[in-house]
């Protein structure tokens, strides 16, 4: 291994999906050996999603990944801005609550399978790179370094070797899942599932490149204890999103078995959006109700053998539109621990990780609160008012202020661990005060500030001492 230098690496990945092109991308531009094995068919090919493509949040996190492998522009192509959460009420009211109070600063809806197929082109571009569609993992020899296949097109396994097995497999990753079965060293993994599933729905485009509804927004319809999104796609449609519980209030996906209990529930809970879905009990009957749910898992890596990342590492809730974008964040800082030339796979894993971990779990719990926030209080009025007078202060105070949502969506450069950790005391300084009445939307603005930043570091003080930093 002390020749790692000659780049006559064999690096074997396991999927092609956005962090695994991605992956491949980035370490064929360094020069090395990728072999790259994916399950399903070649998405340019085939039009493939089925109902499960959740449209993608794309923020500074994944642009960071974009400008390291040099696609900043073609992606940006690729996007939509929204530019803050469009709230519907049940009487069909909006109101347009911005991401920050920075023009600069806002997120973009981009297609899966777009950024997908450009990342997929551009990896094929590299000699060193080869990409492999219908083959299917079914099992890692981590101690061996070998891999199981099925061809889904001749039927037949087949083993394939190389110097490192990377898993960037997806949430139902075959080598997690292999480390876990196999018992080889301690392996500790936690899956936890929300009592709610999701159903892709969706708007179609108005005439030709027509929107029915405001463009540049990321919708929300929060109902409580469940909510709709919608996410604008380029040729004028949007990827609508339903997020139910399974079995629990007067509508749940066990109980909208017909489609006259579909069509009262869209009636009564979001009439404004059922005239712009004519296709709606087509989708509902046809696109599968799926699962959320957050994986943590340690180590990621056996030795200096093979190695998770992405999805298959630290599977997270959509809620924070932060999947992608730390799955490209995962591909920017494992590139940096690269960069310091350790000499073996086993030390670059293991920094990376240690590096890594707090982070991705930041992220995870982070994905688990704004669950909550959207699809019940952003309807809240202290809610409200907490979002005002943070935009207010992001608009008066750009360079001394962020909320919560900015630190995590566009300080890049800060870690998810501790925009977290600040974010969360700075939204309990604010909401505190608020309820104490000691600031409100009239207070002086240097005044709320100096109160804001007095009473988070109180908060992060206490924290501190009573050990939960």
């Amino acid at each position: 291994m002390a020749h790692m230098k000659e780049k006559q690496q064999n690096i074997l990945i396991i999927g092609a999906g956005l962090c695994g092109s991605l992956l491949a991308l980035r370490l064929g531009q360094r020069g090395y050996n990728v072999t790259v094995y994916e399950k399903r068919p070649d998405l340019r090919k085939v039009d493939i999603s089925a109902g499960r493509s959740i449209n993608l949040a794309f923020s500074n996190r994944g642009i960071k990944a974009m400008k390291l492998v040099g696609l900043e522009e073609k992606v940006t192509s690729l996007c939509i801005p929204m530019n803050g959460r469009m709230i519907h009420d049940t009487k069909g009211n909006t109101h347009l609550s911005n991401y920050s109070g920075r023009e600069h600063e806002y997120i973009n809806s981009i297609s899966r399978g777009d950024l997908n197929a450009l990342l997929l082109d551009e990896a094929e571009k590299h000699k060193n790179v080869s990409i492999y569609f219908n083959k299917k993992c079914v099992s890692v020899d981590f101690e061996k370094t070998t891999a199981l296949f099925k061809d889904y097109n001749t039927k037949k396994e087949f083993i394939e070797d190389a110097d490192i097995i990377i898993g960037t497999d997806g949430a139902g990753s075959i080598l997690r899942k292999s480390y876990y079965l196999g018992k080889k060293f301690l392996f500790s993994f936690s899956q936890e599932y929300l009592s709610h599933g999701y159903k892709e729905l969706s708007i179609l485009p108005k005439g030709k490149d027509g929107y029915r509804i405001h463009k540049n927004s990321l919708h929300i319809w929060p109902r409580g204890s469940f909510m709709l999104i919608a996410l604008p796609n380029l040729d004028g449609s949007f990827t609508v999103t339903l997020f139910l519980s399974y079995n629990e209030g007067i509508y749940n996906f066990n109980n909208l078995d017909s489609d006259e209990k579909v069509l009262e529930f869209f009636t009564k809970e979001f009439p404004d959006i059922l005239p712009h879905m004519p296709n709606l009990l087509e989708d509902f009957n046809n696109n599968p109700t799926s699962a959320l749910g957050t994986i943590k898992c340690s180590p990621w890596h056996y030795k200096g053998n093979t190695f998770l990342m992405g999805d298959a590492a630290h599977a997270i809730v959509p809620f924070y539109g932060q999947g992608m974008n730390a799955s490209f964040e995962d591909v920017v800082e494992f590139d940096k621990v690269l960069d310091e030339n350790l000499g073996n796979w086993e030390t670059i894993f293991k920094t990376y990780e240690k590096r890594r971990k707090k982070d991705t779990d930041a992220i995870a719990d982070l994905a688990i609160d704004n669950y909550y926030e959207m699809r019940d209080h952003v309807a809240n009025p202290i809610f409200q008012e907490k979002r005002k007078i943070e935009m207010a202060l992001e608009k008066e105070f750009p360079n001394d202020y962020s909320s919560k949502y900015s630190l995590v969506t566009f300080n890049e450069n800060l870690s998810y661990s501790e925009a977290m950790l600040k974010g969360r005391a700075q939204d309990k300084a604010i909401l505190n005060m608020l309820a104490d009445k000691i600031i409100d939307l009239t207070t002086d603005l240097n005044i709320v500030l100096e109160k804001v930043e007095q009473e988070t570091n109180n908060i992060l003080e206490e924290d501190k001492i009573a050990g939960l930093k």
